[in-house]
């Protein structure tokens, strides 16, 4: 059964996708390109998620749908489509039960390819239908480990030796490594080390790793990856390909070839059908040789949801009504790699809508973002966030985002923008929402000012998720119920538990069931992707004045409190609660 155009527009109404209006619009777009489908068009400018169009057709012909994005497939069942009719037919088996043999497709139509499986399997085919970023996760698993491609590499002790050989010799000088330049290139150059660092970087972007570590040791190389925020290691290679692989990655990044005792920072781009990903470089002398620290930023990743960020309840209203408002600032905490920059991001594409204008001063910019016009800090020439901020303001402005609050000239030019008449939005390194209030006094802003322009205040950190797959229940025993009780106001939280019907009325800690992780092959720590753990702070007229009386962190939080607000350990015990992460997570990133 084939889906005709008219029946997807009219399912794609009557289920409040689009309008009509939408609809014509879509239609008017099509026309200048007739081989273009209107679907098509609705995705490409964001009105619908492909995901959401392939699960209306598989409502319409009555086949479920399955999302493949996260989701790891044991080879034994992926190897049963070969890999060159999983990729010419877009059909992956993903699941095998007895004789069923559940794959998924692109097209349920194509009756020939489901026969032909069927004949060579011997097994009864259940077809399901996908979405295209399903089907390239799926078919990016038919790739070989990491370790097993370096085994052909280098992997063998007796094929080391010749692997090296291949390479051009690199001679140390007599300060040590700093060998000549012409020689430093050749190396970059040589075919060996090519295939060493492409395959690291291949294989970090099929793992969806956020760092790639390269760490030089007295006899070896180790590798590690940072997988949902915790380093793994992943590779340890021969101390011989050191230079060549350090000399390779500064030509990608453009850095220079013979500095060896100064950091350098430097960046690259790759892209391909499948994925587009731009890579942060830094390099680190460090006393056996120059670490590498590779950020990876997906740039055609799809956008998050606050929701999807862990955002819910009051905290989620509270965000949504302060982001709206016409001026003032939004002011995002936590530190280093707690996902700051991606809640900011998440505000900005709510935000971003034709009729504002949106600029922004970034050090680095992480994202591209479309109608959003975006200025990298260069503080060699002077491009700081103050000088930035500065001229922005000239550029009729109507939101600003400033990557990170640093200092009093920053603070100064940022407090006044949301004076007159500007949201901004930006970041501080605060432990807690109420630590950033005298974090801006600190910064010699002026405390009623403070008290005028900040809407709110979000402090966040990261924790891993739980795979539902791989969790058990348990109970708390008394000594964790204890430590908890002395970090949270239980009462608060057993109210909201119960408003969210986990607990019936008059339970307690004890009788509340929570998960743990329960490692399977398929998730070996029990762990996949991360969520945010929150607390947001409104600016009220009590806080304002305690603001403006120079009152103290303690102070500030214990008010805030007292009006309703949850703190980050509260928030992640609720979603401890929930399932969504473990206690262990929780203490891991709040315990100071």
């Amino acid at each position: 059964m084939r889906i005709e155009p008219e029946q997807l527009k009219t399912f794609l109404i009557d289920s409040g996708l689009v309008n009509k209006k939408q609809l014509a619009q879509a239609e008017k777009t099509k026309k200048n390109n007739p081989n273009q489908r209107v679907e098509d068009v609705l995705i490409e400018t964001g009105m619908v998620r492909q995901e959401e169009i392939a699960k209306l057709k598989a409502y319409i012909l009555g086949i479920p749908f399955i999302n493949l994005e996260d989701e790891k497939i044991p080879p034994e069942v992926l190897h049963i489509i070969p890999e060159p009719i999983a990729k010419k037919q877009n059909i992956v088996a993903f699941r095998k039960t007895d004789r069923n043999l559940e794959v998924a497709m692109l097209d349920p139509d194509d009756l020939q390819t489901i026969d032909f499986i069927k004949k060579k399997t011997n097994l009864r085919i259940l077809p399901r239908l996908t979405s295209e970023p399903s089907i390239k996760n799926a078919i990016r698993q038919y790739q070989k480990s990491l370790k097993a491609e370096f085994g052909e590499l280098i992997g063998k002790e007796d094929k080391i030796d010749s692997f090296l050989s291949e390479a051009s010799p690199i001679k140390e000088t007599s300060e040590g490594s700093d060998a000549p330049k012409e020689e430093l290139e050749k190396a970059a150059q040589d075919l060996p080390i090519i295939k060493i660092v492409d395959t690291l970087i291949k294989h970090a972007i099929l793992q969806k790793a956020s760092d790639i570590h390269i760490e030089p040791m007295e006899k070896e190389l180790i590798v590690r990856y940072r997988l949902d925020g915790i380093l793994h290691e992943t590779m340890t290679l021969p101390k011989q390909v050191a230079t060549g692989v350090v000399a390779r990655i500064k030509v990608l990044a453009n850095l220079k070839l013979d500095e060896h005792r100064l950091p350098q920072d430097g960046r690259f781009k790759i892209e391909t059908e499948d994925y587009k990903i731009s890579f942060r470089v830094s390099l680190l002398p460090v006393y056996d040789g120059e670490k590498i620290v590779m950020r990876l930023l997906p740039e055609n990743s799809k956008g998050f949801t606050l929701e999807d960020l862990g955002f819910w309840g009051r905290n989620l209203e509270l965000i949504h009504s302060q982001i709206n408002k016409p001026h003032g600032m939004i002011l995002v905490t936590g530190p280093t790699g707690c996902g700051k920059t991606t809640t900011l991001y998440t505000i900005m594409d709510l935000l971003n809508t034709p009729e504002v204008n949106i600029s922004t001063v970034e050090d680095p910019i992480e994202y591209r973002m479309p109608r959003i016009n975006q200025t990298q800090i260069n503080s060699k020439i002077g491009l700081t966030f103050a000088n930035g901020l500065r001229s922005l303001l000239r550029q009729d402005p109507d939101i600003i985002m400033v990557g990170e609050i640093r200092d009093n000239e920053t603070t100064s030019l940022a407090i006044n923008a949301a004076l007159t008449g500007h949201l901004v939005l930006s970041t501080l390194h605060t432990n807690s929402a109420a630590g950033s209030l005298p974090r801006l006094i600190d910064m010699e802003a002026e405390p009623f000012l403070i008290g005028s322009t900040v809407n709110v205040i979000e402090a966040q950190r990261l924790v891993r998720r739980l795979t539902p797959e791989s969790r058990e229940k348990y109970n708390l025993n008394p000594d964790e119920i204890a430590t908890i009780t002395k970090q949270i106001d239980t009462a608060k939280v057993l109210a909201v538990l119960g408003q969210e019907k986990i607990i019936s009325e008059n339970q307690s800690l004890k009788d509340v069931s929570f998960f743990r992780p329960k490692p399977s092959s398929d998730s070996p720590d029990g762990y996949k992707n991360r969520i945010g753990i929150h607390e947001v702070m409104e600016i009220t007229e009590t806080i304002r004045n305690l603001i403006i009386k120079h009152a103290n962190t303690d102070e500030i939080a214990k008010q805030a409190r007292a009006e309703g607000m949850l703190t980050m350990m509260e928030d992640g015990i609720i979603k401890a609660a929930r399932g969504l992460t473990s206690i262990e997570e929780i203490l891991r990133v709040t315990q100071e």
